[in-house]
């Protein structure tokens, strides 16, 4: 999930993650894709937290070879209680997706309740690409590209089938980080994001986006994953959360150039930061299992400086 949380991994996850697949899990596979299908090779996929995925080879009865991921849900406990981390978004959110011309996973079979997989599970294609790496002369195509996949998932129809945009910060807790160096900084982005949201046409959001959750290849965008978190609400968000993670990443300028960049591919856009005091603080409370990673708190305090001066808020 976050590029910064969960510092502290769930110990079912880590466990998760060593553990080969079990036997039913396998047949169960091989059963969603027909008479004579044989899951061939099995490989766990590097990353992720709250899911516990990994990569399949099968051949079908036909002798046809299917690149597949089947996608865990690490805590189970959590994803069968909390309606904004379950199975079923996902389904619906890759529904929609399917008439995106963004690449994105197509679904290939579901296990929502764990009945098969010893946890809910996804069995989704598998995108061509890796984890992005652009060099320092690739930045610029790099931040248009994640610009454009945007104007894609916010001009999905039907986005209003999907559960409503909601802060995972309700600010009922407002504690910054235990490393704060300027605590002063998260108490004026505590009273500002407790404004009224400003007014926002609701569109279909990712919700999570970030470098972590695109593919590449040879220097394209090559698909968007992991849409447990799509919403119907304000596309600020998305725009909102790619921000910081590029601050953390590249810096606070690539943030900045992000947003020229999605002004520049949408034809013109007014980001109210706002949004992006709420992305951030969705990082906290911490707690036992949510904690940001100590390096990164002073990363994401000038990248928050820079956002209040944004409102002509004194930072010092």
């Amino acid at each position: 999930m976050d590029l910064v949380t969960r510092s502290q991994a769930s110990a079912a996850a880590v466990e998760a993650h060593g553990r080969p697949l079990e036997a039913e899990t396998l047949r169960w596979v091989e059963q969603c894709l027909g008479p004579g299908a044989v899951v061939k090779m099995v490989r766990p996929l590097a990353g992720g937290v709250s899911h516990v995925n990994h990569t399949l080879l099968v051949e079908t009865g036909s002798g046809s070879l299917l690149r597949l991921v089947l996608r865990r849900w690490a805590d189970r406990d959590r994803s069968l209680s909390e309606a904004e981390f379950s199975p079923e978004r996902e389904i619906a959110a890759l529904a929609l997706l399917a008439s995106c011309e963004l690449p994105t996973p197509g679904l290939v079979a579901a296990d929502p309740a764990g009945a098969y997989c010893g946890a809910p599970a996804l069995l989704i294609e598998r995108l061509i690409g890796h984890p992005p790496r652009p060099g320092p002369g690739d930045l610029p195509e790099y931040l248009i590209q994640l610009a454009a996949a945007l104007l894609d998932v916010h001009g999905l129809h039907g986005a209003a089938t999907m559960p409503p945009y909601v802060p995972r910060n309700r600010l009922d807790v407002r504690l910054p980080p235990r490393h704060a160096i300027r605590p002063s900084l998260w108490e004026r982005a505590f009273d500002l994001a407790a404004r009224p949201a400003p007014e926002a046409a609701p569109r279909f959001i990712h919700r999570d986006y970030q470098p972590d959750n695109t593919l590449w290849s040879y220097g394209r965008l090559t698909g968007v994953v992991d849409w447990s978190s799509a919403s119907y609400g304000p596309p600020a968000i998305d725009i909102a959360q790619m921000r910081w993670s590029l601050a953390l990443r590249y810096g606070t300028a690539a943030a900045d150039r992000f947003l020229e960049k999605f002004d520049q591919v949408s034809g013109g856009y007014s980001h109210d930061p706002y949004w992006d005091l709420h992305s951030v603080l969705d990082l906290l409370p911490e707690g036992p299992d949510r904690v940001l990673d100590e390096a990164h708190v002073p990363l994401l305090e000038d990248y928050l400086a820079g956002v209040l001066a944004r409102l002509g808020t004194p930072t010092h």
